[in-house]
């Protein structure tokens, strides 16, 4: 009998055991503090939304001439005019506890409805802006996609797109502004943007600087 096998099999057993267990309790740690603070979250009143950082759409400062015989393009610039009535906050990366924590339970429904506008914005950003790349407008297309990045977006094609405009400009400083802004994001897409940028495009900027 392999005394040796059987006990490294004993050893083996009694790790996985101990990690299965280490993880459950960690599991009803993390289930246990969320309600904990999902309590408190429903227990906020409503707080002044003044310090929000409303986004304004400077639709005057888009190449609105352009394609206007595209109905993908047409399309977008309609969504963007309704957007310019609404109210627009970048809230990506909050959870609805976070937001009930900040600015109260009452809030969470209109909070939620300057996120959705958020979220359209930027996807209707980036939908136009590839409609105008894909014509041959590519300096056209980086107004956009730059004021999208002003308001932190985490549409990554956003990054990957403005990149490729900039890099082929000779511009390698603005990439590295790219990238900084990434190191920024609190979207579950950051570290995959970044991870992105520096692979493709860090090298690039090195050489230059």
């Amino acid at each position: 009998m392999n005394f040796g096998f059987i006990g490294a099999l004993i050893l083996f057993t009694i790790i996985i055991s101990h990690n299965v267990k280490r993880q459950a309790r960690k599991k009803r740690k993390d289930e246990k503090d969320f309600w904990a603070r999902e309590t408190q979250a429903n227990s906020v009143r409503r707080k002044s939304l003044d310090n929000l950082i409303y986004i304004r759409i400077p639709l005057e400062q888009f190449p609105t001439h352009l394609l206007n015989d595209n109905a993908t393009v047409l399309e977008c610039i309609e969504t963007l005019e309704t957007l310019t009535e609404q109210k627009i906050v970048n809230l990506t990366g909050w959870t609805n506890t976070d937001l009930k924590l900040e600015y109260g339970t009452a809030n969470i429904t209109v909070l939620s409805e300057y996120d959705q506008n958020y979220t359209l914005l930027v996807r209707t950003l980036q939908k136009w802006a590839d409609e105008l790349i894909d014509a041959g407008y590519e300096k056209e297309a980086s107004v956009i996609m730059e004021f999208a990045v002003s308001t932190n977006t985490d549409v990554s094609s956003t990054y990957y797109r403005l990149a490729d405009y900039w890099l082929s400009q000779g511009e390698y400083f603005r990439v590295e502004r790219l990238i900084h802004t990434a190191e920024g994001l609190r979207s579950s897409n950051r570290n995959a943007i970044l991870r992105h940028l520096k692979e493709k495009y860090g090298a690039e900027t090195d050489r230059f600087r």
